[in-house]
């Protein structure tokens, strides 16, 4: 029986709009395509998530992977806060399940510095049971750890959460440590999704 609702976060519980972010600057698309590979689409990116190394750290990183657009880089990392959105679903959603007697958690990737500048659409946090930040626990999805990490810190059973998340690798790291899965593509997608599960 599903007890617990684990959510990820960006592009589930708020808007994931890095293209947009970047594209406020006013970038060619040239520059704008240089700059997507070289910071959200490499695997630099997992560490400003990781928490390990400093803002400047990862910047430092970033700008490794295409130096010709180091100025711009260092534009789109000054304030982050355009990275995440708001979704107005979230606070009804959660408080609907809470309402029906089900615990919610949260466990997504995570930056210190996007949860500073993104604060305003993370609104939905104390209406939750807690959850797990990448940053704060020094672990990524999908790695196990930070799933087993999550079942330790509230002592939960994975058999009796479902976990939604907008990326297959995640769900399915998931489901390996015993969850129940849920690829996220909307919220009425995930309603009735749950609702097979027994999710009311």
């Amino acid at each position: 029986m599903i007890k617990n609702i684990v959510f990820d976060i960006g592009n589930v519980l708020t808007y994931y709009t890095w293209e947009e972010h970047i594209r406020s600057f006013g970038f060619t698309e040239t520059v704008y395509q240089r700059v997507v590979q070289a910071t959200v689409k490499s695997s630099a990116w997992n560490e400003f998530d990781r928490g390990l190394l400093s803002d400047e750290e990862v910047t430092q990183l970033l700008v490794q992977n295409d130096p010709g657009v180091e100025q711009e880089i260092r534009q789109m990392m000054v304030n982050v806060g355009g990275l995440v959105k708001k979704a107005e679903y979230a606070i009804p959603w959660i408080q609907e399940l809470k309402s029906k007697g089900y615990h919610v958690y949260y466990l997504s990737n995570f930056s210190f510095k996007a949860g500073k500048e993104c604060s305003h659409a993370l609104d939905f946090m104390p209406f939750t049971d807690g959850g797990i930040l990448s940053c704060e626990e020094k672990l990524i999805k999908p790695q196990p750890e930070i799933y087993r990490r999550l079942l330790e810190k509230y002592g939960l059973t994975a058999g009796e959460c479902v976990f939604l998340d907008d990326l297959d690798i995640n769900v399915r790291a998931a489901e390996a440590e015993g969850f129940h899965g849920i690829l996220f593509t909307t919220k009425e997608a995930a309603v009735s999704a749950l609702e097979e599960l027994g999710v009311k």
